[in-house]
């Protein structure tokens, strides 16, 4: 068996697995909210920012570094236009709404496709999804939560009495964007052509592992199947957006302007993913219809782990 089927055991051990695990301790009441909170934190704030600055060490400086976050963008903006044009204004709540454009523009690209690109493509795919990652995180401040805002204005014809100014810092400036200061001085150490130890290649696969499983667990600990079977009717145009309409348009635009072939497989793999638990949270702080977002996470999810990327695995290896 070579290194990428190999690889492809991960799907089970460490995206499948820690959903599950994660489902067991929320049902037997077994971890607490606080845990689970800080659990997440940690791996924004400390394993995220070793990984990305081990993998842009070593990244293929070149035109595609350019071409990357371009797609980022267009990957966040255009499903969420699609989303809010076609789908979302047929919803009498303006909480659905905002609930469900975040959920078309927000996809599990930092993590889940981080894990997908890396099985495929190891470290130089991983390293591409986490530009991906770092513009959807610049979007999540700049669009999302000011729309998500906007809906709940408009849903409840009030105004939040907060200091903007300082949100907006909060929100930006904060231990979450860590990672950006490991992609800085991962460039930094690659442009100087400081060479990166053998040994830290092991570490980084072995983080790879850790990361997915505390980004995983948690998503699993949120899981209420109750709530999902509910909007279940919902969230179909969400999972067709997801799974047939964003990856078509996105086919296309790859196979034009993109001809490094470990980018053109990392992008699809983008364009596939499915909603991220991001999502969910901006339901949470801006009192939105979450159970809308979860159940667009996990029918999604469900989808995209045991049937669409080992069909792209085999399409792209």
């Amino acid at each position: 068996m070579d290194a990428m089927n190999l690889r492809l055991i991960f799907v089970l051990t460490d995206l499948i697995a820690p959903l599950a695990v994660g489902y067991y301790l929320h049902q037997r009441h077994l971890v607490s909210d606080e845990s689970i909170n800080k659990l997440i934190r940690f791996n924004v704030v400390c394993i995220y920012t070793i990984l990305a600055l081990l993998s842009f060490w070593v990244l293929p400086i070149s035109w595609n570094l350019l071409i990357v976050p371009l797609f980022g963008f267009l990957l966040i903006l255009v499903p969420g236009a699609i989303g809010s044009l076609l789908f979302a204004r047929h919803y009498a709540s303006w909480l659905d709404r905002g609930a469900y454009v975040a959920s078309a523009m927000l996809s599990n690209i930092g993590t889940l496709g981080g894990v997908c690109a890396f099985i495929l493509y190891a470290e130089q795919g991983f390293a591409y999804t986490q530009i991906i990652g770092t513009c959807q995180n610049i979007m999540l401040v700049l669009v999302i939560f000011p729309m998500a805002q906007y809906c709940y204005i408009k849903q409840t014809h009030a105004i939040r009495k907060t200091n903007r100014f300082k949100s907006f810092c909060e929100m930006f400036f904060s231990l979450n964007q860590m990672s950006l200061l490991g992609i800085a001085v991962g460039l930094l150490f690659n442009a100087f052509g400081i060479a990166r130890p053998a040994v830290l290649g092991t570490v980084f696969q072995g983080l790879v592992h850790i990361a997915a499983w505390i980004a995983m667990l948690p998503v699993g600990f949120l899981i209420d199947f109750g709530q999902v079977r509910r909007y279940e009717r919902q969230v179909r145009s969400l999972t067709a957006l997801r799974f047939v309409i964003t990856p078509a348009i996105f086919g296309v635009l790859i196979y034009l302007f993109v001809s490094d072939p470990v980018v053109q497989g990392t992008l699809l793999i983008c364009a596939f993913c499915p909603t991220a638990i991001n999502a969910v949270l901006t339901a949470r702080l801006y009192h939105l219809t979450t159970d809308l977002s979860v159940a667009s996470f996990v029918i999604t999810t469900a989808a995209f782990l045991p049937v669409i990327f080992p069909a792209l695995f085999f399409l792209l290896r």
